[in-house]
């Protein structure tokens, strides 16, 4: 019954996966108190709340920081989180990022899984179980629009509506997610850079990577020589030797006599797996740091960064490389900025913590580490606590067993180092989009989901919801 609708209404649910992906909902400051988090994302809102509506949802716009879509009667909430938010494009796409192309019976743009495909499904499997069912409790899809940077959104959300009962995030992985691992976001600073740098300064930087929670494709850093200490062809040789030597993907491009700019090429990746893709920060400032030393200039963020963390990072030198079932830390060099107006200098980090370690002793590392240098500080900008839910739960079990039997396969529960809005209320876990051995598109260039799949979804996730109202 349930999957006989979602089949039926295959055409509408690929026809408005991509209209919601062609709009760029990328968060911007803004001004407006009726769109906080800029006009493109307050469109993806308008366009899934009128979506809502024609399907005969209530709905509700939340002050503009997000809204919900909601049927059924009862006391009793059952909630499903998702967002409409997405991280920056980033550069070297096959297809316009927000074309939502159909290629190989795939959709790509950004936000296709994460989380605007997802977000579609989710809508018509509560139209299907709508239509098929009477239930006696209320099923809430709510809409989140700031997930990828403060979660402000959900913030407003808790503060003025009523919270579920139990629910999912459809924001991660199948079968579910019984535990997420805790997020430290941080930043290293050093100020005056340049009064210590002597004759070659930093005069810009361009990172163009925010937020913190991906992995970044591209860097560059401009700095400025002085030719009577260091020719610009003895500079540029010894730059290009470091790069062949430790097999960089950063061009050299000579402005004038005294500038010169290095941009570095990595590849896009989610924090979470920063192993997926090349950081392209992380090499620039190794290559920064060597040339530095080959003219004996000291630049000790540079030197601490290069000692303590570098390329490949594994916690080892920093005394954090803490394991456990929810897997290994990570870290995740996110963001280099430097402001010229009082030379300051800042690394960005994500660290993805283990559920058994605390973040105290993250933080206590890094401060220990740090004061042996002079000039640099340490602080922490933002703290997400871990998710952990037994996997006896009944909540975990029942979608869980959802996806085995809609599936014909017999997959555990796993943890994950992604931060998804379930860990936003109690009794709530991710579930899905991405299945078994499925490559994870989520903050990749070409971003995807194959039809196939988003089908799917949607009737996995009309089972689900039926399944939570009737525990």
């Amino acid at each position: 019954m349930i999957e006989d609708y979602i089949e039926n209404n295959k055409s509408k649910i690929i026809k408005n996966t991509q209209e919601l992906i062609k709009i760029p909902s990328v968060y911007n400051k803004s001004n407006d108190p009726c769109m906080p988090f800029g006009k493109n994302i307050n469109d993806a809102l308008k366009y899934t709340l009128n979506l809502g509506k024609k399907l005969g949802f209530r709905t509700k716009n939340i002050d503009g920081y997000c809204g919900y879509l909601e049927f059924g009667s009862g006391e009793e909430l059952i909630g499903i989180i998702g967002h409409l938010d997405v991280v920056p494009e980033g550069k070297g796409w096959t297809f316009p990022p927000f074309s939502a192309t159909i290629v190989d019976n795939k959709i790509f743009g950004r936000g296709a899984i994460d989380d605007k495909g997802p977000v579609i499904s989710s809508i018509y499997a509560m139209k299907s179980v709508m239509e098929n069912y009477d239930i006696h409790k209320r099923v809430r899809l709510i809409l989140g629009l700031n997930e990828e940077n403060d979660w402000k959104c959900i913030e407003h959300y808790k503060k003025t509506e009523e919270p579920p009962i139990i629910g999912f995030s459809p924001d991660a992985d199948f079968p579910c997610i019984y535990a997420e691992k805790s997020i430290l976001s941080c930043y290293l600073t050093m100020k005056d850079i340049n009064s210590k740098t002597s004759y070659i300064k930093i005069k810009e930087i361009d990172c163009n990577n925010n937020p913190l929670n991906v992995v970044p494709k591209f860097c560059s850093i401009t700095l400025e020589i002085d030719n009577e200490k260091i020719p610009m062809s003895n500079f540029i040789e010894i730059t290009q030797k470091i790069i062949q030597k430790n097999n960089f993907e950063i061009d050299i491009y000579k402005i004038s006599n005294q500038e010169i700019k290095l941009t570095s090429h990595g590849i896009q990746a989610h924090a979470a797996h920063p192993d997926l893709g090349t950081n392209a920060i992380s090499q620039l400032i190794i290559c920064i740091n060597q040339i530095l030393v080959n003219y004996t200039i000291n630049l000790e963020l540079f030197d601490f960064f290069s000692n303590y963390i570098g390329l490949e990072y594994n916690g080892k030198s920093l005394g954090i490389d803490f394991e456990d079932e929810s897997g290994k830390l990570t870290l995740n060099i996110g963001n280099l900025d430097f402001k010229n107006l009082d030379s300051e200098l800042k690394i960005g980090l994500n660290i993805r913590i283990p559920i058994n370690t605390s973040v105290y002793t993250i933080k206590k590392h890094f401060i220990t580490c740090t004061s042996k240098y002079s000039n640099i500080n340490f602080y922490e900008k933002r703290y997400q606590p871990a998710l952990h839910i037994s996997q006896e739960n009944i909540l975990v079990k029942t979608l869980c067993d959802v996806f085995n039997k809609s599936t014909n396969s017999n997959f555990s529960p796993i943890a994950i180092g992604g931060a998804t809005y379930a860990r936003a209320f109690k009794n709530c876990i991710s579930f899905g989009p991405n299945f078994p051995g499925q490559t994870d598109m989520c903050h990749q260039v070409d971003e995807f989901i194959e039809i196939d799949n988003l089908i799917l979804c949607s009737k996995i996730y009309a089972k689900a919801i039926y399944a939570l109202t009737n525990i």
